[in-house]
């Protein structure tokens, strides 16, 4: 295990941003939903259902993905959502979405190949499943915003996404945050009611820790006078870009003032108790919050249309609560550990 920890320590670096192969038809095994819609898993009791309505602010910059059997694994399924924000931040959401599950897939194949070779054996390998999972999706996240940066199809120096992500394998979730959407766990209290955990933080310019590391880059934090509140990131010497998150892909603009692309890798053991999780972007969270998104979903009879009224109910509750703001984009992705009734 020693040696596992010491490999895990270099293995970011060992798969150090590079030429990435692009995806192709041979490394989509299993199903994959890129749009609105369901999709059951095979083999397995897993249930999903995704949906993005495009808000008042013009072009619709979320997007979405759901790959079941991810990693040739029957059991294995990821959910992904994004939010693109500035002039092209539609195709930086899409070109995140379509190249990071691919490389974080390639990823964690070579994290594990190369701690088999190590320190084998399945039982020590099944020790360190999460240190794997974390290095792989640092990589990957590394990975994609150099190609990103690097693009001459994309111009993301004012234009970025957020990314978050659940990989669910057997019982146990791996969550990779990037940004401000949210993930939120829907399980049972004691009581018998359901309940809201939720399982990521909001990267916001004024988490104490993200404003340091920014400030420490020279970047600086504050809200304009006629948005009291909403704190963003701008340049040392310009009110440019006003970027409302602390953590994004693309952005480059502000990579040196201290916005990174490294996710925040978490895991839980999903319990009996444990019903759903929701993924959804700001444009839902702003005006619904995480208890009342899961007894939205949880009081959907029809669970294909679960993530549809989640984001409806979004949708009027930006009439009530923001009037005289544009609504925002907002979309969902609900994963259901069982499968309803056929």
């Amino acid at each position: 295990m020693r040696q596992i920890s010491s490999m895990l320590q270099g293995l970011a670096r060992s798969m150090a941003p590079g030429k990435e192969r692009k995806a192709s038809r041979d490394d989509v095994d299993g199903k994959v939903l890129r749009t609105s819609g369901t999709l059951r898993g095979q083999g397995s009791e897993t249930f999903a259902a995704a949906y993005s309505r495009r808000g008042e602010k013009g072009t619709n910059q979320d997007c979405s993905i759901v790959w079941e059997g991810f990693g040739c694994q029957e059991d294995s399924i990821l959910c992904g959502i994004f939010d693109g924000h500035g002039q092209w931040g539609h195709y930086v959401a899409k070109a995140v979405r379509d190249s990071l599950p691919p490389s974080l897939l390639r990823r964690r194949q070579e994290a594990v190949a190369l701690a088999s070779l190590i320190d084998g054996g399945e039982k020590k390998l099944s020790d360190c499943q999460f240190d794997l999972w974390k290095q792989a999706h640092l990589a990957a996240a590394a990975t994609v915003d150099e190609e990103l940066r690097r693009s001459r199809r994309l111009d993301a120096v004012d234009s970025g996404c957020t990314a978050l992500s659940v990989v669910k394998q057997g019982e146990t979730m791996v969550i990779a945050n990037v940004g401000d959407s949210r993930a939120v766990l829907a399980t049972t209290s004691d009581d018998g009611r359901v309940a809201a955990v939720q399982l990521t933080v909001d990267f916001k310019p004024e988490l104490p820790q993200e404003q340091e590391r920014i400030r420490q880059c020279n970047g600086r934090v504050f809200c304009l006078g006629d948005e009291p509140g909403v704190h963003r990131v701008w340049l040392p010497d310009q009110e440019a870009p006003g970027l409302a998150m602390s953590r994004a892909f693309g952005d480059y603009c502000v990579k040196d003032y201290g916005v990174i692309s490294a996710p925040e890798v978490t895991q839980r053991r999903i319990t009996a108790r444990d019903k759903f999780v929701i993924l959804a972007t700001d444009g839902v969270w702003d005006v619904i919050s995480n208890q009342e998104a899961v007894q939205i979903v949880a009081g959907t009879p029809d669970r294909e249309k679960a993530a549809k009224r989640l984001v409806q109910c979004a949708v009027r509750a930006w009439g009530r609560k923001r009037r005289g703001y544009a609504v925002d984009d907002c979309s969902a992705v609900c994963l259901f550990f069982h499968s309803p009734a056929s």
